[in-house]
């Protein structure tokens, strides 16, 4: 084949001058032999005739071939490394390429719990010991705040601004932010402030939530008690203090929240991280469309 005269060349390249593992130089000798023998089956006289148009189609061909973004991105970074060395080559002018951006990896969607769910568990707590109210309060926050475990777990007494239903929270590299509750987690609060922490207490700490030592609530024991809570409460699914965090701001979007307000609440530092639970939400406005439009189903 005509275009595969370089092919031998650039795979050496890989292994001498780049350093690459022979496993890598056979995926790349893989791909780029299927591409190269779509480049036979077009009207082309050399490699420097290949427009961004032309790889444009051979990638949508990949994927109507059946191939997953992974596969397709793989594919590309192969092209692409492929023209690089043309370039220095003096081979190409240019490399077609160049605009031809990487396709973005799909990110697996988080479980949530439902609203009905999340009432379920938190319908679930009694107060008829200090531990319990403990407990509530611990859960009630983290739904209410959308906070990490580790950060609902430092939060400390001097953070609580209970008359103005805030608190303050440190995130990723120590990153201050002040985060809204609403009313029920600032009452339980107060109640376990007032009636519930004193009794809790053994010595001096300003940690907000202690175990039964009186010391700092630790991950593990946040985690016992909360798996412990979604059987009594009959909750199916694997929770976690995580898939509390996802719900918080899952059910958010879907009752119109807006997305930066909701990036700010859960401390992320790029909003690309918080468009995730935008899917979610739109996942969730199918299901409802299926289930209660009259011609959604056949």
């Amino acid at each position: 084949m005509k275009f595969t005269n370089y092919l031998e060349d650039f795979l050496n390249y890989l292994i001498i001058d780049r350093g690459l593992s022979l496993n890598t130089k056979e995926n790349y000798e893989r791909d780029l032999n299927r591409y190269l023998q779509s480049l036979e089956t077009m009207s082309l006289n050399n490699m420097s005739e290949v427009t961004r148009n032309d790889l444009q189609s051979y990638l949508i061909g990949l994927y109507e071939a059946g191939l997953n973004t992974k596969s397709v991105a793989r594919h590309l970074a192969a092209i692409r490394g492929f023209y690089e060395f043309l370039t220095i080559e003096k081979v190409v002018p240019n490399n077609p390429c160049a605009l031809i951006e990487s396709p973005k990896m799909s990110r697996q969607l988080p479980e949530i719990l439902s609203v009905s769910e999340v009432s379920q568990l938190l319908d679930s707590f009694t107060n008829e010991t200090p531990q319990a109210v403990r407990n509530k309060a611990m859960v009630e926050l983290l739904y209410a705040s959308g906070l990490r475990v580790s950060e609902l777990l430092n939060v400390t007494l001097a953070d609580l601004y209970l008359d103005g239903a805030f608190i303050k929270c440190y995130g990723k590299g120590n990153k201050e932010r002040l985060v809204p509750i609403g009313e029920v987690a600032t009452t339980i609060l107060k109640q376990y402030i007032e009636v519930a922490r004193p009794k809790l207490v053994k010595k001096t700490t300003h940690f907000l939530f202690l175990n039964r030592f009186g010391e700092r609530m630790t991950r593990q024991g946040f985690w016992k008690i909360l798996k412990k809570q979604a059987q009594i409460a009959g909750i199916r699914k694997p929770l976690s203090p995580h898939k509390l965090r996802h719900s918080f701001a899952t059910h958010l979007i879907e009752n119109g929240a807006d997305l930066r307000l909701v990036q700010e609440m859960l401390g992320h530092s790029d909003v690309a991280t918080t468009q995730i639970y935008t899917h979610i939400g739109k996942q969730h406005l199918r299901s409802v469309i299926k289930e209660t439009h009259p011609r959604a189903k056949k």
